[in-house]
Order: structure tokens, then C-alpha cells, then sequence
């Protein structure tokens, strides 16, 4: 699938109308994707993202029984994370990594558990960072620190069972960040993410606001999440999934190269955009200026290959 834009691509501006809202028959589309996503049970850009997932040992819940709480720290790849809007509060991700080891040493009570991306050394393919997360760990010694685990980017733990035993997540701007507020999960987000455009997850204005923010949560006896976060976070995926992303699958095939596509053989009146429903959508955009994604009225049949 493809997504089309006026603006920043990477940044997915969506426009979701007001009154959009999931019917019974969307949730429970959702729901199913969303079942099969939390087992790992997904790609992204022709590539499994989880090629196996792992739960939490015996040693983890050892060490985790040592601590008051848990929060994970999911950091993401230097190739998203510089992307000039992604660094809205901070210079750059590693910026944003300094504080929250500060904030590490200041609470001995909690246990930290620094997540490494899993595409930034990904085997097999050129999707490895040359400046990593791996790297700014060992100049700060974070593996001698008694109240952090650090997690590799080749240790295929399940994040979601992380997100579940958390008093609440810091993010940078990964979709780990979404997925942790669809399980009602309090979310810190240190980078301007696609879904921060909507009331999804606590997005402090500045520095000092998001250590404020994070020494509130670690303090707190329970944090109060709004219930508009879950709610809006469902209804980005949603749309985001099934309007904003546009079908390719009538021309294109999985490549002989990972994460590569190629053309399928079709005809030249298949570029029609009487013959396609994306062609439509993108014709309507070019003349009329308007991307306003797949219509409803065309039925789920359109839909369901954007979800893949």
C-alpha cells in the first residue's frame, strides 16, 4: 500500500473527520488485526517484523520482582527519528536518551527497561543504524546499572508483554508508542510522532515539561489516562489502515530481494482510474487537491489489502 500527501510524508498527516467513528463491524476488524499484530504477526515494507517473539523469563520476573515498578523505554532508528519533525522537544533522539538516563539514576526503585529497535540491526538486510542505540549504551555504561535491562535490537522479546507489566511507557516517536495506548497504557512521547497529530498519549512542550511529566509518573500512586487516548488511537490505526493507505496489490508483487517489490503483468487499462479504486483517489488528488483516501461507500472488499 502507498500513501499520498500535500505535505511531509513521513510525517502522515491525516485528516480523520470529526465525526468519524468505528462501527461495530470496523472494531471488530480492528480487534482481529490488532489480535494478530500484538503476536508479532505482522510486516512492514515486505518484511516480518518479529521473526520469532520470546515472553518474559524467569529471570526477568526475578529482577523485576526487586522493583517497585516497571518502564520501558522504547527508542527507535536514527533514520525516523531525524526527521526534522520528528525532533519537536529535542535536538535529536539521544538527546532525549541523556535525560531519561538521568532520570534512571535519580529512581533505583523503578526498573528501566531500555528497548533497542528491532530494525536497527536487523540481519539480512541494509536496514542497520551506523549510529545506535547499542553504541550510546556501552559509552554510558547503561549494562552496569542495576535498575536497567537493556534489550538488543536481535533479542526478539515481546514488547507487548513489556507494555503489560508497565507503570507507563516512554517513547520517542516509534509506533510502539500507538500500540501501548490501545492497551490503555500511559504513553510519554519525547518525539513528534504520526499519531501525536490526535489526543493519544501525554507529548510534553518541552524539555523541561517532559522531565516534569516523567518525574510526576514515577512518583505517582496511579497515573490517570484520558479516555479520549485509547479512543483516538483506535480511530487513527483505523484510518490510517483502511482510507489514508491506498491499495497497491493489483500491480505489485513481493520481489526476489527482501522487503523489495516488483510489477505484476497487467494491462495498460488497468491504470485506468475507471478500472481502480486508487487511481481514483489519487486522480481526485493531483486535479482537485483533495486526498481525502479510500471512500466508504466502495465497501470493505477495497480496504481489507491495506491492512497487510
Amino acid at each position: 500500500s502507498g500513501f499520498f500527501t500535500d505535505g511531509d510524508a513521513t510525517a502522515y498527516p491525516i485528516h480523520i473527520p470529526d465525526k468519524f467513528e468505528l462501527t461495530p463491524e470496523q472494531n471488530e476488524r480492528l480487534d482481529v488485526y490488532l489480535e494478530q499484530r500484538f503476536q508479532g504477526k505482522f510486516t512492514m515494507a515486505g518484511i516480518r517484523f518479529w521473526p520469532e517473539m520470546r515472553g518474559l523469563d524467569e529471570d526477568f520476573q526475578h529482577k523485576a520482582a526487586q522493583f517497585q515498578q516497571i518502564v520501558p523505554v522504547f527508542t527507535n532508528v536514527v533514520y525516523d527519528t531525524s526527521q526534522v519533525h520528528a525532533n519537536h522537544l529535542f535536538p535529536h533522539m539521544f538527546v532525549w536518551l541523556d535525560l531519561v538516563l538521568d532520570l534512571i539514576h535519580l529512581h533505583p526503585e523503578t526498573l528501566f527497561i531500555i528497548r533497542a529497535h528491532p530494525d536497527e540491526m536487523r540481519p539480512g538486510t541494509r536496514k542497520q543504524s551506523r549510529e545506535s542505540v547499542r553504541d550510546w549504551g556501552v559509552r554510558n555504561g547503561v549494562n552496569d546499572l542495576s535498575n536497567i535491562i537493556y534489550i538488543d535490537s536481535q533479542e526478539y522479546i515481546s514488547s507487548y508483554e513489556l507494555i503489560q507489566r508497565a507503570k507507563f511507557v516512554m517513547v520517542y516517536n516509534s509506533s510502539i508508542g500507538m500500540e501501548a495506548a490501545l492497551m490503555g497504557v500511559p504513553v510519554l512521547c519525547g518525539g513528534k510522532a504520526r499519531y501525536t497529530q490526535y489526543p493519544t498519549v501525554f507529548f510534553p512542550e518541552s524539555p523541561q515539561e517532559f522531565q516534569k511529566t516523567a518525574e510526576y509518573f514515577l512518583n505517582a500512586e496511579k497515573i490517570e489516562v484520558p479516555p479520549e487516548f485509547q479512543h483516538n488511537a483506535r480511530r487513527f490505526l483505523y484510518y490510517q489502515l483502511y482510507r489514508a493507505s491506498l491499495p497497491f496489490n493489483q500491480y505489485l508483487q513481493t520481489g526476489s530481494r527482501l522487503g523489495f517489490v516488483q510489477l505484476k503483468p497487467f494491462s495498460w487499462s488497468e491504470l485506468l482510474p475507471e478500472n481502480s479504486t486508487t487511481l481514483q483517489v489519487i486522480r481526485e488528488g493531483i486535479i482537485n487537491g483533495s486526498l481525502a483516501g479510500l471512500p466508504v461507500e466502495n465497501g470493505d472488499r477495497f480496504l481489507l489489502p491495506a491492512a497487510q
